[in-house]
């Protein structure tokens, strides 16, 4: 019965803007120390969890924690999480394997790569000859610190997120298997200097990254091959070293997880316009949905996307729907507004009120709004996530309202969230099939609430932390030259990471 120890600290993280993430994000999406995690029944932790137990494995929880993306990991909050998984790590020893299940684009206020000090950390607890399996995001920033503190780095499969539970049971499977001799991980990963959003990033479909999964995939099962992976990094860091390309674990064979992961990042390079999406300005984008005879119309400000770490506090699109007046249509908005929903809360419903909103939490992006409207409805804004990465667990907005002005309903919430599917709009009574005009501010998931609904679909060129191309962002660590920012830029060599 090997002895397993199972953590997880999963969040991503944004560089260029966001609110800050101190421990209460984790409080409210979640947060289980020690024995609590045992009772996790989805997502990656449950789908590890199952497999472990299928294999009568001995679990040595340590602990599970995930939040809705934001900015930098306070160093208090990273702290606490850190100390807190390595003390009852400390205690457990001796273990016979550690799962890591992590996200791979988190970053502290005092340490840029969460996951690959975490992971050197247990390394040094744990010793040079105990396995550690890593589980990751697609869109995880894989450094060289995560491919030498490892035995294995494997990431999600699909875009939108389906797959976390699956990808927990690849894990565990994955692990076992080392812990038990029957396979030996060799790792290797390829770079490439691309940066694009995940607007074009869907894995369903004919579309280059989907066509480039599909082709990774095929080679797991054959010639060694254990595992492939293609990366998409998050590109709202601001590191030295982002790139995206193809992550290849073989059976004893480092070679050919090293030629295989060379031709993931080959054709990674070759369709990376593939992957720059076409945008307008929020302006353009109304006046040609109102040409258009029937709806809803989606304006997706990406920019401005909480599940990217953006602090959702945009009105770029929404003061663009208010300038028409009287001649706006029905239409919903979404911003991030704790004084605003407290304001809406101490009127009422049904009274008029004035609020400034917008721009409250993350300045630097815009300027607010001063609008007057009536308080259609209130809430606590709890919810729960009919699928993805959280299904089933509960969301909570915080103190909600509809502000309705004119034809615009505008769905103020206290706390930022991930946005699934249409859930938020849900839960305060809002139809999004009713409406011409929605503001979403997700640059792919909306796919899954509204692909068999819409009558068009406009990506927005708005101000914000999560926009839909990194063309013209001021990084400041990230060296130049990268794609596509230098567009007639000649790949030489790419970056290699080899494993231990």
């Amino acid at each position: 019965m090997p002895r397993i120890a199972v953590g997880s600290v999963l969040t991503e993280c944004n560089q260029l803007g966001g609110a800050p993430i101190e421990m209460d994000w984790f409080e409210r999406y979640d947060l289980h120390w020690g024995e609590a995690l045992l009772e996790t029944d989805d997502g990656v932790v449950g789908g590890a969890l199952s497999t472990l137990r299928s294999k009568a494995a001995q679990i040595i929880p340590l602990l599970s924690a995930s939040t809705c993306p934001g900015g930098y990991i306070t160093q208090s909050c990273y702290d606490q999480l850190r100390d807190g998984l390595l003390q009852r790590l400390s205690v457990a020893l001796p273990v016979d394997g550690v799962l890591l299940l992590l996200h791979g684009a988190a970053a502290a206020e005092n340490v840029d790569d969460v996951e690959g000090d975490l992971i050197g950390a247990v390394r040094a607890l744990v010793g040079s000859t105990v396995p550690i399996i890593v589980t990751l995001d697609l869109h995880a920033h894989v450094t060289q610190a995560m491919v030498d503190g490892a035995d294995g780095l494997l990431a999600w499969e699909t875009y939108p997120h389906r797959d976390s539970y699956s990808t927990g049971e690849r894990g565990a499977r994955l692990l076992l298997d080392t812990v038990a001799g029957r396979c030996q991980p060799e790792m290797a990963m390829v770079k490439v200097p691309v940066l694009t959003s995940g607007v074009l990033g869907g894995t369903q479909g004919d579309g280059a990254f989907a066509q480039l999964m599909r082709f990774a995939k095929s080679h797991e099962g054959h010639n060694g091959i254990i595992s492939t992976s293609v990366l998409l990094v998050h590109p709202y860091l601001d590191q030295q070293g982002m790139g995206s390309g193809g992550l290849v674990i073989a059976d004893g064979d480092q070679d050919a997880a090293l030629a295989l992961a060379h031709e993931i990042a080959s054709r990674y390079w070759d369709c990376r316009r593939e992957l720059e999406s076409e945008v307008v300005t929020p302006a353009t984008a109304i006046a040609c949905g109102l040409q258009l005879e029937s709806g809803p119309v989606l304006l997706v400000e990406t920019a401005d996307c909480c599940g990217g770490g953006a602090s959702g506090d945009s009105v770029a699109t929404l003061k663009a729907l208010l300038e028409l007046g009287n001649e706006a249509p029905r239409s919903l908005a979404p911003v991030v507004d704790p004084a605003a929903a407290a304001a809406c809360h101490i009127a009422g419903e049904g009274a008029t009120v004035t609020v400034t909103l917008g721009h409250q939490l993350d300045p630097k992006f815009g300027e607010p709004l001063r609008v007057t409207g009536v308080v259609l409805r209130l809430a606590d804004g709890r919810f729960r996530y009919s699928g993805g990465i959280w299904s089933g667990v509960e969301g909570e907005m915080g103190p909600s309202a509809v502000l309705e002005v004119g034809s615009v309903q505008i769905l103020i919430t206290t706390h930022a969230t991930y946005d699934w599917a249409d859930e938020q709009f849900r839960a305060l009574g809002l139809d999004p099939a009713a409406a011409k005009f929605i503001v979403v501010k997700n640059p792919m998931n909306y796919h899954i609430s509204y692909d068999e609904i819409a009558s068009a679909v406009y990506i927005l060129d708005t101000p914000g932390p999560t926009p839909p191309t990194l063309r013209h962002h001021p990084f400041k660590y990230m060296e130049r030259p990268y794609f596509p920012a230098d567009e007639e830029l000649e790949l030489t060599d790419p970056v290699v990471l080899l494993g231990r």
